[in-house]
């Protein structure tokens, strides 16, 4: 039995409040937010002649489109459990099976592929609970990229309580995908505020140049690894980016060599670090400054501590808990975020994951701080460091990078050895070079850190 109903219906008045705003830019056509409702309630019909009642998980593969985004709020006023997939998800079936989903709406841009009823074999006591609480929820998956994917899940509800607050709206560039938290969070908050959703057709930086230019897009949120693309293409020189006012930056950590060379190229845009996980939500922050990577983390509804270097959060908005792995927080409630910090007073530097230190004869390497000095280094575009065992010191440096021209291997590793010697301590200095065809980052555009 479903408990009592829970407001979310305030969602569908802000939307139909905006009237004809454009809601999204598609196919080069603004989508006001009258249609956009319009296709909401769409959506809803659609979903009650398949019989997906509340509390059934329903499973969207695709990527940002009126189309997408319209059912996407169907889900949330129809109180079901929202499973946003990327339309380049190789383990669908795993997926599926994990989010016990009772259905599979695939997408090709707006086109609707089809409907494909599922039968979930299973009943998680997680998803019974959240069903009985009669609350709208989403499933996330992490990337996986350190191990098997873990499947979140949140009220959503409670995700979408910060956005009751109006405030002012952006055109904003929807780079970061449909189904990562900071995707969710970036459409929400555009069509909660009245904003503009711009979404791309490829993630490239000539694509986004382009596309800022064409639309006069003001809010640019992406990573680091992109923010690097971006500035050794040089794309930007292209195009005419003077309407963008924001970028923020996050899912890794930004190096310092990268955040200074943006700041130099883009002097009068806004530089925002963000910091959220799945688990959590996404938090407030506030950067010392532009070019720094000292960052104020927090917000109502959370609490921050650090234990050895490593923060810990417990937040009002968590998940529920895990669909394939045992519950991650303590009795209290704290998650290890598995984040190392360094901090001053209020700030604090977010230097990498735990599990990505690389343990040189008892002394930490932040691949980070090693790769922000690779990237200073002529003819290197981007950089990723990882460690390899060493029968001596238990591991050693060794850095992947790729090059703007062709270099001898050797001549490479001798010149980045000696660039490095007076800017790294000796154990910090990569004792091998590997020079790497193609892409060292995956579909999120986050290093791929495997050694």
């Amino acid at each position: 039995m479903l408990g009592e109903k829970t407001d979310v219906q305030w969602l569908l008045e802000r939307l139909e409040s905006q009237g004809s705003r454009p809601a999204l830019i598609w196919d080069g056509q603004e989508v006001s937010y009258t249609a956009l409702v319009t296709r909401v309630k769409g959506w809803l019909a659609e979903l009650q002649k398949h019989s997906l009642t509340p509390g059934t998980s329903v499973a969207l593969r695709g990527d940002y489109n009126p189309e997408t985004c319209a059912l996407l709020v169907a889900l949330v006023l129809n109180r079901n459990i929202a499973v946003p997939l990327a339309p380049t998800v190789k383990t669908l079936k795993e997926f599926l099976e994990i989010a016990e989903c009772d259905a599979l709406f695939e997408f090709q841009g707006t086109e609707l592929l089809g409907v494909t009823k599922l039968s979930p074999a299973t009943q998680h006591p997680l998803n019974t609970w959240l069903k009985e609480q009669g609350v709208p929820g989403l499933i996330l998956f992490s990337s996986g990229s350190t191990g098997r994917s873990k499947a979140s899940l949140l009220d959503f509800e409670k995700m979408l309580r910060k956005f009751k607050k109006a405030r002012a709206g952006s055109r904003t560039l929807t780079f970061l995908l449909l189904d990562h938290i900071g995707g969710i969070n970036t459409m929400l908050h555009a069509l909660t505020s009245g904003g503009t959703i711009i979404p791309l057709t490829e993630r490239s930086p000539q694509s986004v140049c382009s596309t800022i230019e064409k639309h006069r897009v003001q809010l640019l949120p992406t990573t680091p690894t992109f923010l690097n693309m971006l500035l050794m293409s040089e794309a930007y020189r292209q195009y005419d980016l003077s309407s963008l006012e924001v970028i923020t930056y996050g899912t890794e950590p930004m190096p310092a060599a990268t955040l200074k060379h943006l700041h130099e190229v883009f002097p009068h845009i806004k530089l925002k670090q963000t910091y959220g996980l799945s688990e959590l939500g996404i938090l407030q922050t506030k950067s010392k400054d532009d070019a720094s990577l000292w960052v104020k983390v927090g917000g109502e509804g959370y609490e921050l501590k650090v234990i050895d270097n490593i923060l810990w959060i417990r937040a009002e908005s968590a998940m529920v808990g895990y669909l394939n792995a045992p519950s991650p927080f303590n009795d209290e409630g704290w998650f290890n975020t598995g984040d190392a910090v360094e901090v001053d007073g209020e700030y604090m530097r977010i230097l990498g994951r735990k599990s990505e230190i690389i343990n040189v004869g008892g002394e930490k390497v932040y691949p980070a701080e090693v790769e922000s000095i690779l990237l200073q280094l002529p003819n290197v575009t981007d950089a990723t460091v990882v460690g390899r065992p060493s029968p001596i010191t238990g591991n050693v440096v060794v850095a992947k990078v790729t090059v703007r021209e062709p270099e001898d291997v050797s001549a490479l590793t001798k010149r980045l050895r000696q660039f490095c010697r007076s800017r790294l301590d000796a154990y910090k200095i990569p004792v091998a070079v590997e020079v790497v065809e193609g892409r060292l980052h995956g579909d999120r555009f986050k290093k791929a850190r495997v050694g």
